[in-house]
């Protein structure tokens, strides 16, 4: 068995980053979401998953078309 190889990769798990959005260090596995296949730390986004739940929030469409129609002034 391969000892060395399994030390690196466990290694990689526990990783720390810091969100580019609030500027916390936090866990990679469990604070950010996995955007690409692969096992590397490039496959993780740069913004936390609070971050990124925010943004999405604040950025949704709240009004419709339906919501803004007025009765036509002819």
């Amino acid at each position: 068995m391969d000892l060395d190889g399994q030390l690196k990769l466990s290694h990689l798990l526990f990783k720390e980053r810091v969100c580019r959005t609030c500027g916390q260090e936090k866990n990679l596995m469990e604070h950010f979401y996995r955007i690409r296949r692969g096992s590397g730390l490039s496959s993780y986004s740069y913004e936390c998953k609070d971050c990124t739940k925010k943004r999405v929030v604040l950025n949704r469409m709240t009004s419709t078309v339906l919501n803004k129609w007025e009765y036509p002034d002819w």
